[in-house]
């Protein structure tokens, strides 16, 4: 590839992209004096929470690839701040599920709303065709960023 071509300007301003969100994230963590991790954790249970899924702590390390210690300290910290909280789950009461506090989801929108509100905005002049286009690539990056190297 070209420097010059535009598949390779779209990586770089995807990259950039990425660059500015986790910027906008890691303020976040240090307003509420959260580590990163006890940022993408939260994100982790409520995309859980959207999709009606249960989230176990095991299932929640693995996707944040931590070890069982990692998991637990990660949990308990989190806890403690009111942001989580550990449930059974109603079919198996052995099963313990993590959940996101609604304060913790209140203390998100408060900063990441205004955000949102104005991506939503910029895709509100795309048709459903675009928006397909974007989903499809979007959904393409992330496939290839979670991929093997």
């Amino acid at each position: 590839m070209r420097p010059q071509d535009p598949e390779l300007e779209l990586v770089h301003l995807l990259r950039a992209t990425v660059v500015e969100l986790g910027l906008h994230s890691a303020r976040f963590a240090a307003r509420t004096g959260m580590h990163p991790t006890d940022v993408r954790a939260l994100i982790a249970l409520m995309d859980a929470s959207r999709a009606g899924e249960e989230m176990t702590a095991g299932r929640l390390g693995a996707g944040l690839g931590l070890n069982s210690a990692g998991t637990t300290a990660l949990v308990d910290r989190l806890e403690r701040a009111g942001h989580v909280r550990r449930v059974r789950a109603a079919g198996d009461r052995r099963k313990v599920l993590v959940e996101v506090d609604e304060r913790a989801v209140a203390l998100g929108w408060e900063h990441f709303g205004p955000l949102i509100g104005r991506v939503v905005e910029l895709l509100r002049v795309y048709d459903e065709r675009e928006l397909a286009a974007i989903r499809g690539f979007l959904e393409g990056v992330r496939e290839a960023a979670g991929g093997e190297d």
